[in-house]
């Protein structure tokens, strides 16, 4: 009979390495082991459904006299062992005792490694022997005497640093190791659980909307304008004049016969002002910058990004061509396109704009503005989107004390930007800290807004997603239901926002294994999707690839194979081949395939996967 252990783990690491323990305590036992996987035999023993607890001797040793015998008892309690590797561990007498005696336990084969500094072997190596990260019961085996031998050892190793697989996917690795299953597995149930709980619905359904008369786009975009004119001083009246003038002749729909019967779409609008820019406006430069940055800014609310980057980036060439590179209206063209790249997943192109508009703002606003700190918050953002987490996080601090300077610390620029700091904290696996900024958050959401408002509903949002990945089911249902009756408030009851906070809601009662209930709301979301924006929509292939999973972990797994065939389908029909939604869709499918054992369908799945992957991301 295997044997039954009190500690998942034990962490040893040097008192230096505080922090990193700390971190990897909590991120541990706040891991939820994928429900399939959960009971299985590996090499581990069986597959639990926490990682916890977990021994962190500051915490769990009692003040005591025989301290060695009771880290030895604690040491003999643990499943496996997990050393934070740095110089100050391996020249650590202490670190280095504790693996020695886990060693002559017998379980060498359960040591695992986390590189957070220093590199390893570096004592090979002349002049940077005091870089070595692995302490020396680490880099040996032992001999038949228990004591250290010549013979050199391979630990397994996770590497935290951000050069190495950083610190979302050395945690990943892990695990992986403790449970005794492959990382990939892991990495694609972790993928979806991002994907299905970040799920962001888009407003396309407007982009077909039938509207009777142009009064409600034209004050749509008049407002955008107006608060574009708010920070433009430079711009003459009656420049502002005709930009005024000729976005409402766009929208005067007089003529029934151009109108098709009395009824134009919001997109065949849009469509029509755009090429009137060109053909209308040639002599006037500056007119055309602010209408296609305007036009190219409301293209992109109804996720239209192909016109939208075209719009812009005509803006900021004509600005470049008045004003020269160093203005103020080509900083923000260059961040108004930078958004567009950065929804189009054009990450490279986007950061060149990005960090072009944050060194004209600092040259010519200084360095302590509230235009600053917003395209430091964008930046930061990317990063994010790029994974590249631990160098966004001092932009996002950066932002954030500067609004706080700036602004005052009740303003909505400072709420938004502690909800980016706090999912960049989650990004990182620092779930305490992530939840106590977002609880802030939500905080000054409420302070800011006494009514119903989108801006507090996706406070409410974020903070019921980090409750939800913390364990606290309960407590992110409930937020998450508050949200949804917020934006049903707002935005009635048939709209992509609802559908929205349905899946929200669907994921909440998920966790919490009320699969029946769960599945209602999916299928409720998946209806109103369809109404709202068509049966071949990316919206409604993702919420059915999330009713896919729902239903394979129910134990239905036909039908969550033909869904997701269905999901990965409609994916195919709305974007093309050659989309994230596929490719996700594709992993999936090869996912369940290797859990069933049917590696030889897998195998082509995922060769096809790696292969458009390439061709999305690049090779690295």
């Amino acid at each position: 009979m295997a044997k039954e252990f009190k500690y998942k783990a034990f962490i040893s690491y040097s008192h230096s390495d505080e922090k990193w323990a700390t971190w990897l305590h909590r991120s541990l036992e706040n891991y939820k082991v994928p429900k399939p996987i959960v009971g299985n035999e590996t090499a581990m023993g069986e597959i639990p459904a926490r990682l916890a607890p977990v021994f962190r001797d500051r915490d769990e040793l009692p003040s005591a006299t025989n301290l060695g015998e009771l880290l030895t008892q604690s040491l003999e309690d643990s499943a496996t062992q997990i050393v934070i590797c740095s110089p100050a561990a391996a020249n650590s007498n202490w670190v280095n005792e504790e693996i020695l005696t886990y060693k002559r336990l017998g379980r060498s084969n359960r040591i695992f490694c986390l590189i957070v500094d220093g590199e390893p072997w570096a004592s090979d190596k002349p002049g940077q022997e005091e870089q070595e990260c692995f302490p020396p019961a680490l880099r040996h085996e032992l001999g038949d005497s228990g004591e250290l031998s010549d013979v050199r050892a391979e630990p397994i190793a996770a590497d935290a640093r951000p050069e190495g697989d950083g610190k979302v996917n050395a945690r990943l690795k892990l695990i992986s190791g403790m449970l005794g299953v492959g990382f990939d597995a892991l990495k694609q149930r972790e993928q979806h659980r991002r994907h299905q709980r970040m799920l962001v619905f888009t407003t396309a359904a407007f982009v077909g909307m039938a509207i009777t008369s142009g009064l409600a786009v034209t004050a749509y975009l008049a407002r955008i304008e107006a608060e574009e004119q708010r920070n433009r001083a430079q711009i003459e009246a009656e420049t502002a004049r005709q930009t005024t003038d000729f976005l409402v002749g766009l929208f005067a729909v007089s003529d029934p016969n151009e109108a098709l019967g009395n009824t134009i779409t919001a997109r065949e609008i849009m469509d029509k002002g755009a090429a009137r820019i060109e053909t209308e406006l040639g002599g006037q430069p500056e007119i055309q910058a602010t209408l296609m940055e305007t036009m190219g800014t409301v293209y992109k609310s109804l996720a239209l990004y192909p016109p939208a980057a075209s719009l812009l980036q005509s803006a900021l060439k004509k600005r470049r061509d008045l004003f020269g590179d160093e203005h103020l209206e080509v900083a923000r063209s260059a961040d108004r396109l930078g958004e567009v790249l950065k929804l189009t997943a054009d990450y490279d192109q986007a950061e060149i704009m990005y960090r072009e508009a944050l060194e004209l703002r600092q040259q010519l606003l200084g360095q302590e503005h509230v235009d600053v700190a917003s395209t430091l918050y964008e930046l930061a953002d990317l990063l994010g989107r790029m994974g590249d987490y631990e160098a966004a996080e001092p932009l996002f601090r950066q932002a954030l004390d500067m609004q706080r300077k700036v602004l005052g610390s009740d303003s909505v620029e400072v709420a938004k930007s502690l909800e980016g700091l706090a999912l960049n904290l989650y990004d990182q696996g620092d779930y305490s800290d992530s939840l106590s900024l977002m609880r802030d958050a939500v905080a000054l959401q409420r302070r800011l807004h006494k009514t119903p408002h989108t801006d507090l509903a996706e406070a409410l949002n974020n903070l019921a997603f980090l409750l939800g990945e913390n364990g606290n089911y309960r407590e992110s249902e409930t937020l998450f239901r508050e949200a949804l009756a917020m934006k049903r408030f707002l935005l009635g009851d048939a709209h992509t926002e609802i559908a929205g906070g349905l899946n929200n809601i669907a994921f909440a009662l998920y966790d919490q294994e009320k699969f029946a209930e769960a599945e209602v709301m999916y299928r409720d979301a998946i209806a109103m999707l369809r109404d709202l924006l068509g049966e071949n929509h990316p919206d409604v292939a993702a919420t059915m690839n999330n009713l896919a999973f729902l239903l394979y972990d129910k134990g239905d797994r036909g039908a969550a194979k033909a869904m997701m065939r269905d999901s990965t389908a409609i994916y195919r029909r709305a974007v093309g081949e050659q989309h994230p939604g596929v490719a996700r869709g594709m992993a999936n499918a090869a996912m369940w395939m290797m859990e069933d054992g049917d590696y030889a369908s897998a195998e082509p799945l995922l060769v096809a996967t790696l292969d458009l992957r390439r061709k999305l991301l690049g090779n690295s």
